[in-house]
Order: structure tokens, then sequence, then C-alpha cells
């Protein structure tokens, strides 16, 4: 029979939470690393959305059930909308495949010294996705949600 291999076990916990966002189109991405989750936290990723999306475009964010995703988070930004996934459909989600993609190359198996050690290897996984814009546009892509001109 096989054996099942050792790794060593997080005994003490801090968080880290990233909000991420990629433009399939360009291959651009957005983050925010944060200790906690909650509507403040999202309003400042969504503000990051919006200072980066070029004047005359809009930028389409999807969200899925969470708390915190809720309509009115993207109120105070004119240039940023939320499209709401049914309940229970990761697979329309194009960032779950790179919460997969970040914890299978990047964050598992470690342990972390303290919360300032999670920021920084959440930022050097997130920016080794990043590097490679035809990567993240492969990953994130959906036919279902292509828009022409």
């Amino acid at each position: 029979t096989g054996s099942r291999p050792r790794v060593v076990k997080q005994q003490q916990f801090d968080y880290g939470y990233l909000f991420g966002a990629v433009c399939p189109a360009n291959g651009k991405t957005e983050a925010l690393i944060t200790p906690c989750v909650n509507k403040d936290a999202i309003r400042q990723h969504l503000q990051l959305i919006s200072e980066a999306t070029p004047r005359g475009r809009h930028a389409i964010v999807i969200i899925d059930g969470a708390g915190w995703h809720e309509s009115d988070t993207a109120s105070p930004f004119n240039n940023v909308s939320l499209i709401k996934l049914p309940p229970y459909s990761p697979e329309l989600n194009p960032m779950e495949q790179v919460w997969q993609w970040l914890r299978q190359r990047c964050l598992s198996n470690r342990v972390f010294k303290s919360y300032d050690h999670i920021v920084d290897q959440v930022a050097d996984a997130w920016n080794s996705f990043r590097k490679d814009a035809e990567q993240v546009r492969h990953l994130c892509s959906r036919d279902w949600a292509r828009l022409t001109k």
C-alpha cells in the first residue's frame, strides 16, 4: 500500500485575504490583500478596479454569493458594475481557477511565521501569476462573458 507524504502543519492561525480581479481581454490584474473580509474591503478593491479602468471603458466584476459581495458596494463607482453568479456555480467564476493555480503552485504545504509573512507570500504568489498575461487570459476567459464592440 502507498504512504502519505509528510508535511508540516500550521499550528497557529492568522489570516490574509486576497481580493483579485483580472481583465481577460488584456491580462491585466488588480489585487488587494487584507486582514479581514467585509464590505469596506470589497469597496477598496472595487476602487482599485475603477481607477485601473481606462477612461471611456466600463469594468464588469463577477461576484459569488459571499456575504460581503452585495450589489450596492459598486454604487460609488460609475465605471464598475457587478454580476452576481447563481448559487453553487463556481465553474462559472473565472477566479476559481486562479485560486486553484495559486494554491497548487505557490501556497500549498507552507507554514507562515506571521501575518506579514502571509502577506509577503500571497503577494509573491499573485505577482508570479500575473507576470504572464497570456496565462491570465487563458485561465480567465469565458465564452459566455465575451463582449463585442
